[in-house]
């Protein structure tokens, strides 16, 4: 399968199973540089499977996956691990944040893995972390911050090098509505700004609200939403 110069992701007779059970069958996607699309559907029916597949987290089973025109199939870990570290960003339900990290050293975490010198690290990460409403909590341990702050940490720690797509699983399943609406609003804005191609998993149609097109994932397959936005 060849990439298309306008696609970023491309995903062909992709096909994922768990034992005897099916969770992905013979499922297709493409999607464009700075697009932005939300993968919906309940409990179980494998959305967070196929953010794993495109995020080269999951091995592949069958079928083809190529991100930034690189085939997953044809990558052994450490490259696909070296293909996140510079090109992806990802955003997880439960934060990950590591506790014994501040808050400025958890978003600089991926820069450091990197080798970026120290004053570029700090000048980065601390327009960053102003970016986002964190610079009274730079010093702060992950214990000691709220639900919506260290999301806010989370996207920041994602995005800190600039990567050219953001992957999110439920971003803001753990936050309460008032904060996650400040936080889907921090989302779209960013992902506008930067021009970069963004996959959600939710069950939320107020963070589905966000994307440019909207999937929902039933019997292995993604089934595009094409009804008009009534915003």
């Amino acid at each position: 399968m060849s990439l298309s110069l306008n696609n970023q992701i491309e995903v062909s007779n992709l096909g994922h199973s768990y034992g005897a059970t099916s969770i992905l069958n013979q499922l297709d996607l493409s999607l464009g540089s700075g697009e932005s699309m939300a993968i919906m559907g309940p409990s179980g029916t494998g959305k967070s499977t196929l953010l794993n597949c495109l995020a080269g987290l999951e091995k592949i089973q069958t079928g083809n996956v190529v991100v930034l025109g690189k085939k997953f199939e044809k990558l052994d870990e450490e490259e696909r691990a070296e293909l996140r570290r510079t090109e992806m960003g990802i955003i997880f339900q439960f934060f990950h944040l590591l506790p014994t990290l501040s808050t400025f050293e958890n978003v600089e975490l991926p820069l450091v893995i990197q080798g970026v010198k120290k004053k570029q690290r700090e000048k980065k990460v601390g327009e960053l972390i102003e970016g986002v409403g964190l610079s009274h909590r730079s010093n702060a341990l992950p214990e000691t911050l709220s639900g919506g702050e260290r999301q806010r940490a989370a996207i920041a720690r994602a995005l800190v090098h600039e990567p050219s797509i953001i992957f999110a699983d439920e971003p803001t399943g753990n936050l309460d509505e008032s904060t996650s609406g400040g936080i889907l609003e921090l989302l779209q804005d960013i992902i506008k700004d930067k021009n970069m191609t963004f996959v959600m998993v939710t069950h939320s149609q107020s963070a589905a609200s966000i994307c440019d097109r909207k999937f929902s994932l039933h019997n292995g397959r993604l089934e595009e939403n094409t009804k008009p936005s009534l915003k």
